[in-house]
């Protein structure tokens, strides 16, 4: 299969221009300007709302005039991740995109697939003129990957349609109908730098290839923390050894994503250097040996660096205790059986940032129960304050509950049902869906979610299986020709 193969054309045609793009969460302005000559040229109304939010209203085609209207939603920012060794510029350069079979995924960074699709999806069926649907609004919403502040700042009557599907869900055939709230929590800790005993030796640690993953949606499946892996290893370290000093630690790079590569440097008794190298080794064994399933390219080094200052040992120390101590995974599952077993409340350490003189943080909680959340974000908070840390936590966002009697979430489960002659999955995710918001400012909307199926997002692996895009286009397709009648 070449590019030129890919089906539907139109969607892959749009998704390729797209990614063309520069649109990093908060610096989405050329993708804001993209979207609103697109729609000028086309002769739709366009309006950007003060945040940046982009809505394209189409007027129904002939026969399907009184039908209720849908909006069709989608994010414009992506997640810019890549490999260590990777150059490029993601203000300016385009994503590379290659397939791999049946996958397409991209040369070293994300694919921009989360939700680069889902818009490609939109501005497919806005430039058709062989698509048959009543009224539509096809809204576009900006940084949903670094706080939601699209959603959140959209006022109400920015959207006016009576049904809403989501198209930023990464599993085609299950439908989401609820979602998980989340926070933020960071902690700082401050320090003086220190010089080095005297006789001391620089050791740098590197761990990277892990898997990582979406924190929300990944977490369930038990892979490798590389902030966890690195910081049991200084545990049982400063525990083993006297004199073992800290002098930096930098691990993640995204609030929502597992951390999938970190490294430390630390100074040592010139005594014990070989010592702590042998341990690094059987640690690494053994870690390899624990996640010999999910984890399987991880690789570790450690080798004499130069250094000369460390960081205060008592502040250190606490840092490094909060770390072993902090809960990280999944905390409870959900017990609505609706749900499915679903994972209910989890945390996740996504980063790690040294500088001069401070340790900054993030964590993140999420919960389909909102005071889950808030005691999930009070044991993480409490953990980081006992070790002398300052500690905030965001806003958040809310959860998004399961709505009784659907009528969208019927039409759309009758509609797969035909096309496919199979039921569809049904359940809920534990990340966060821009639906959480838009649930709080528009009461009555209903709601769904679905979309192609995407492997590894929020990392350079991250990849779209090519035939379920086409299944996802005729399953809308459909579901846009079954709209109800405005009674």
């Amino acid at each position: 299969m070449n590019k030129s193969e890919l089906k539907p054309a139109v969607v892959f045609e749009q998704f390729a221009k797209i990614n063309q793009i520069p649109r990093p969460s908060k610096r989405e302005e050329k993708m804001i300007e993209y979207l609103k000559n697109f729609g000028e040229s086309h002769g739709l109304e366009t309006k950007v709302d003060e945040v940046g939010n982009v809505v394209i209203r189409k007027g129904a085609t002939p026969g399907y005039e009184d039908c209720k209207t849908v909006i069709l939603q989608s994010h414009m920012d992506m997640v810019c991740d890549k490999l260590v060794d990777y150059e490029i510029d993601f203000d300016n350069d385009p994503i590379k995109t290659y397939i791999d079979g049946e996958w397409l995924t991209a040369e070293g960074t994300t694919l921009g697939a989360d939700d680069g699709i889902g818009c490609a999806i939109e501005l497919a069926i806005l430039e058709s003129n062989d698509v048959e649907h009543g009224p539509i609004e096809c809204v576009f919403t900006r940084d949903e990957e670094t706080g939601l502040t699209g959603a959140m700042g959209m006022k109400s009557g920015f959207m006016s349609g009576d049904f809403l599907i989501n198209l930023d869900s990464e599993d085609e055939g299950e439908m989401f109908v609820s979602c998980a709230g989340g926070r933020n929590t960071s902690a700082v800790f401050r320090f003086k730098r220190e010089e080095a005993s005297a006789g001391s030796f620089f050791l740098r640690a590197l761990l990277k290839g892990l898997v990582g993953g979406h924190s929300g949606d990944d977490i369930n499946k038990q892979r490798a923390n590389a902030i966890k892996l690195l910081s049991r290893f200084l545990y049982q370290t400063i525990n083993r050894y006297e004199g073992v000093r800290l002098a930096q630690f930098n691990s993640g790079k995204m609030h929502n994503a597992i951390p999938r590569d970190g490294m430390f440097v630390i100074s040592v008794p010139n005594a014990v250097k070989e010592n702590v190298k042998a341990d690094w080794n059987v640690f690494a064994s053994n870690v390899e040996d624990e996640f010999h399933v999910t984890d399987t390219q991880m690789v570790w080094t450690m080798e004499s660096t130069d250094a000369e200052v460390v960081i205060e040992s008592e502040v250190a120390r606490n840092f490094i205790f909060a770390l072993q101590a902090l809960d990280n995974g999944i905390y409870a599952i959900c017990q609505d059986p609706a749900l499915n077993g679903m994972v209910e409340t989890s945390s996740n350490i996504a980063s790690i940032v040294t500088n001069d003189n401070e340790i900054s943080i993030v964590s993140s909680q999420r919960s389909n129960v909102m005071s889950n959340l808030d005691n999930m974000c009070a044991t993480v908070g409490a953990c980081f304050r006992l070790a002398g840390a300052e500690v905030n936590h965001s806003d958040g966002y809310p959860a998004w509950k399961m709505r009784q009697n659907s009528e969208l979430q019927k039409i759309v489960i009758d509609s797969y049902k035909q096309l496919f002659h199979k039921d569809p999955i049904v359940r809920g995710i534990h990340a966060g869906l821009e639906c959480g918001l838009f649930s709080e400012r528009y009461p009555n909307l209903d709601m769904i979610s679905f979309g192609p199926t995407l492997r590894f997002v929020h990392t350079p692996e991250e990849r779209l299986h090519i035939p379920t895009v086409q299944m996802v286009w005729d399953h809308l397709l459909l579901i846009l020709k079954s709209m109800p009648r405005k009674s």
